[in-house]
């Protein structure tokens, strides 16, 4: 199967849903030495500066529902993308769409 209306597009969506998921998931864990850009003085007066910050429960439950949103919309674009390009029929579109949406 091959696909391509959508310039494989499909992908990018996964990869920003991906890269929320990781936000989430390095909240309030140290940052790496790559990432802290000041002197040890710096951080012995702003310690919280150490690690990813925290965010507020609103906020990490809008990153989940946009993740929820987002991996729908990449099994919609990559259904529609089969579909258009011939690789899935009328009924195995359908189907699949109907499984991969009952998989999330």
């Amino acid at each position: 199967m091959s696909g391509g209306a959508f310039d494989y597009k499909q992908y990018h969506i996964r990869e920003i849903h991906e890269t929320i998921q990781s936000e989430l998931e390095r909240m309030g864990k140290p940052k790496p030495k790559e990432n802290l850009w000041s002197d040890k003085e710096y951080y012995e007066k702003h310690p919280e500066e150490l690690n990813w910050p925290i965010e507020s429960d609103e906020v990490v439950n809008t990153y989940k529902t946009a993740i929820a949103l987002l991996k729908k919309a990449e099994v919609y674009a990559q259904r529609i993308d089969w579909y258009i390009s011939g690789d899935d029929g009328e009924e195995s579109f359908l189907r699949r769409l109907k499984e991969d949406l009952e998989k999330l």
